[in-house]
């Protein structure tokens, strides 16, 4: 089985303070996750775009890039479902 690397942007945390605590642990547990299933269950490839994809954790989006080649994933944004595709 193969390992990511997982890359966060510093905008994440400015994200994770707006989400309200119950879904915080979920959402990270759920990222983490992405290091040996960069494709979980319920991933969507994003329109217009070469390697962007997108999960949801309850009403939240995580967005985030796979590398293949350098085996990393960087996580862009974590977004309510109303504000994740502006």
């Amino acid at each position: 089985m193969d390992i990511y690397k997982i890359e966060v942007k510093p905008s994440i945390e400015k994200d994770l303070r707006k989400i309200p605590h119950q879904y915080i642990g979920k959402i990270i547990q759920e990222i983490e996750n992405l290091s040996t299933n960069p494709y979980p269950t319920g991933t969507v490839k994003l329109t217009a775009t070469e390697n962007t994809y997108r999960f949801r954790v309850g009403n939240y989006r995580v967005i985030y890039q796979v590398i293949k080649s350098k085996r990393t994933i960087i996580v862009h944004h974590i977004r309510h479902r109303k504000e994740a595709y502006r």
